[in-house]
């Protein structure tokens, strides 16, 4: 995995792992590999995916089991997708909009360009 300078490290885990549930790679349900076998994958320390893994517990991702593992929600990628609508609205979406305003983009314009 290659890591940008513009986000932390462990949000550029945390979208990585968001992607491999989205995708299906990593199951609902499924058990996801333990911090150190994903720190020695990824190349990173330990503590970043504990980091990590309590990021997206706290948002309902992954769940733990004492003494067992970190699982893949059951309700996944419905709170992935919530949070990603939320995130575009917020950030994407906005600056986009600017633009258009900046740039005397009308919407008659923008659906002309959409459709094509």
């Amino acid at each position: 995995m290659q890591f940008s300078k513009k986000d932390a490290i462990y949000l550029q885990i945390a979208n990585f792992i968001c992607e491999q549930i989205l995708s299906k790679k990593w199951q609902e349900t499924e058990k996801i590999p333990s911090v150190r076998e994903l720190a020695v994958t990824l190349e990173v320390n330990p503590n970043t995916i504990v980091r990590t893994y309590a990021t997206l517990e706290h948002k309902g991702i992954i769940n733990k089991t004492r003494g067992i593992g970190f699982y893949v929600d059951s309700n996944a990628i419905n709170t992935i997708k919530k949070i990603k609508r939320q995130e575009f609205i917020n950030e994407d979406l906005l600056q986009l909009f600017n633009k258009i305003t900046y740039l005397d983009i009308d919407f008659a314009e923008l659906k002309y360009l959409y459709k094509s």
